[in-house]
C-alpha cells in the first residue's frame, strides 16, 4: 500500500474563508478528448524547459477539473504544469508535491497527497494519459528510423562486371556501390598468379581512389590489369543501367 504524504493547510479565522463547492454528479468522470503532443517550450515552477509539450486528458472531478501540461526530453519528464485544477488551498499545497513526487519518479506511480486525494488521483490519471501520449509518439521515430535505414540499404548495391578471359586466366570483379560512390571491389575470379595477387590490391586500391576504370596499369601484371578494367567499367556501366 502506497503511503500517503501528509500537507498541512493552515486555516486562520477571518483570514482564510470557507471554501463551498457543488459536487458533480457521478464523480470523477474523463473527456473524451485525447492528449495532444506539440513541439514547444513550457515552464514548471516558473523553470524555462525546453522539449516535447503533451497535455494530459482533462479530468472532471466533483471538485473541479484537473489537467496536466508535461514537458519531455526524450522519455524524460523534465517539468510538469497544471492547465486545470480545482481552487482549493489544499489542492493548492498539494500541487507542488504532486510535481515534485513526479520528476523524481519519473512516472504516475506516485503517492497520493493527504487531503487532497480526489485532485491527486485525477492528476496521476491526466500526467498518465500525458506519458502514453509521448510513449506513443516516441514508438513512432524508429518506425522512420528504419525507412530512412531501409533507403539506405536499397541505395546500396552489389554488380558483377563481365568475365574477362586472358591467356592468364578468367578476370571477373564485383562493385560494390553506395549510390554514385564505389565502396568496394573484390575479385570473383583471378589468375593464380603471384603477379597478379601482387596486383589486385594496388588495382583495387587506385579504383576506390579514382571512383572509375581510369587507372594505371600495374607494372609486370598488364594483361591482369588490363582485363580487370574492362570487368570494373562494365560494372560501373551496368550500374548506371
Amino acid at each position: 500500500m502506497k503511503r500517503v504524504i501528509p500537507v498541512v493547510v493552515l486555516s486562520i479565522a477571518g483570514l482564510v474563508p470557507v471554501w463551498r463547492y457543488e459536487p458533480s454528479i457521478g464523480g470523477t468522470t474523463a473527456s473524451t478528448a485525447e492528449p495532444v503532443t506539440t513541439p514547444s517550450s513550457s515552464a514548471s515552477s516558473g523553470t524555462a524547459s525546453s522539449g516535447t509539450v503533451v497535455k494530459g486528458t482533462t479530468l472532471q472531478t466533483e471538485k473541479g477539473p484537473v489537467q496536466v501540461q508535461v514537458t519531455f526530453d526524450g522519455d524524460k519528464i523534465t517539468a510538469v504544469k497544471m492547465l486545470q485544477q480545482p481552487d482549493h488551498p489544499q489542492t493548492a499545497a498539494a500541487v507542488p508535491v504532486l510535481v515534485e513526487e513526479t520528476l523524481k519518479a519519473q512516472s504516475a506511480d506516485i503517492d497520493t497527497v493527504s487531503g487532497a486525494t480526489i485532485t491527486s488521483d485525477a492528476y496521476k490519471k491526466s500526467l498518465q494519459a500525458a506519458i502514453d501520449a509521448n510513449d506513443k509518439a516516441a514508438s513512432a521515430s524508429p518506425s522512420a528510423s528504419s525507412s530512412a535505414t531501409a533507403s539506405a540499404a536499397s541505395a546500396k548495391q552489389t554488380v558483377e562486371g563481365t568475365a574477362i578471359n586472358t591467356d592468364k586466366g578468367t578476370v571477373q570483379v564485383q562493385v560494390t556501390f553506395e549510390g554514385d560512390k564505389i565502396s568496394a571491389v573484390s575479385m570473383l575470379q583471378q589468375p593464380n598468379h603471384p603477379q597478379t595477387t601482387a596486383a589486385v590490391p594496388v588495382l583495387i586500391e587506385e579504383t576506390l581512389k579514382a571512383q572509375s576504370s581510369k587507372i594505371d596499369t600495374v607494372s609486370g601484371a598488364t594483361i591482369t590489369s588490363d582485363a580487370y578494367v574492362q570487368s570494373l567499367q562494365a560494372a560501373i556501366d551496368a550500374k548506371g543501367a
